[in-house]
């Protein structure tokens, strides 16, 4: 008998267009809010797979410096905490001292994303659902991804940056921005867009990078209402997509792309297809 699947990955069944609609199966990693708590303060919320608890908890308060030796941490626990987890630590009261000065001043890692961050509540906001907004062609979809490379100035100098661009059928691309952090680069984009006047809902916004929960929110806050990245989603941003009412696609190349969540967007012969439901894995639960 096979061994009870890990609760780390999720199996979906996008819609997949390959020059023609058909049904995919694509196994999604999960993510979820993890709080680090010292002495049950709260240092930092991270948004990871939830797997190996105890050497995240270890490697990311030596690597961060809050400890020097696995042994300062005197006690650990994990605790369940409605949708994320707690990862509890308790430490002697002179580390504790040194943490407390130290977040006083501490300064967010690049394109974090949740850096800063002190309640599980807040990193699992609830967004708002966006407008129906327009509907587009596959052909449509393919263009807006495949503009994305070229426009990368940055990107093709150094290998090292994300982007994030708008594409509108009338103008095709309309603004693009890049930057070492895929979170900073979809900001940028929408100040962009705001500073112009631009009509978000009517375009396509599309990423360089995977789709975590973090850049579901922003684009919900933005009103985007189709995402399209050349990477998978998690499992995660898919259902919070769903709960936005955002067109999530992923995995966009030259050869086709993925439709996670709602697919009535997308035209197919002329007409809006119906949204086909997104299957988890047998027995999950969100």
């Amino acid at each position: 008998m096979d061994a009870e699947k890990p609760d780390w990955s999720v199996t979906a069944h996008p819609t997949l267009w390959r020059g023609e609609w058909r049904q995919g199966e694509r196994e999604l990693a999960e993510e979820t809010a993890i709080a680090l708590t010292y002495n049950r303060i709260t240092h930092a919320v991270m948004m990871a797979t939830p797997a190996d608890f105890h050497d995240f908890a270890l490697g990311f308060s030596l690597s961060e410096g809050i400890i020097a030796h696995p042994a300062d941490i005197e006690d650990f626990a994990i605790v369940r905490a409605g949708a994320g987890i707690e990862l509890r630590m308790w430490i002697a009261p002179a580390l504790m001292a040194r943490l407390e000065t130290r977040r006083r001043r501490l300064a967010g890692a690049t394109g974090c994303g949740m850096c800063g961050l002190e309640s599980l509540d807040e990193a699992l906001r609830p967004v708002p659902a966006v407008t129906q907004g327009g509907k587009f062609t596959p052909a449509q979809i393919m263009q807006a991804a495949a503009s994305l490379t070229p426009a990368q100035t940055l990107g093709a100098a150094t290998r090292a940056v994300h982007a994030a661009a708008f594409w509108h059928p009338a103008t095709g691309l309309a603004a693009l921005r890049e930057d070492v952090g895929r979170h900073n680069a979809l900001d940028k984009l929408y100040g962009a867009l705001i500073a112009t006047n631009t009509n978000i809902p009517t375009g396509i916004v599309v990423l360089t990078s995977r789709v975590s929960i973090e850049l579901i929110q922003k684009a919900a806050r933005m009103g985007a209402t189709i995402l399209v990245a050349v990477s998978a989603p998690t499992a995660l941003a898919v259902r919070i997509a769903t709960q936005a009412n955002i067109t999530l696609i992923g995995v966009a190349r030259p050869d086709g792309f993925e439709v996670f969540a709602h697919e009535g967007r997308i035209l197919h012969e002329g007409r809006p297809r119906g949204s086909a439901p997104w299957t988890p894995a047998k027995g999950y639960s969100p």
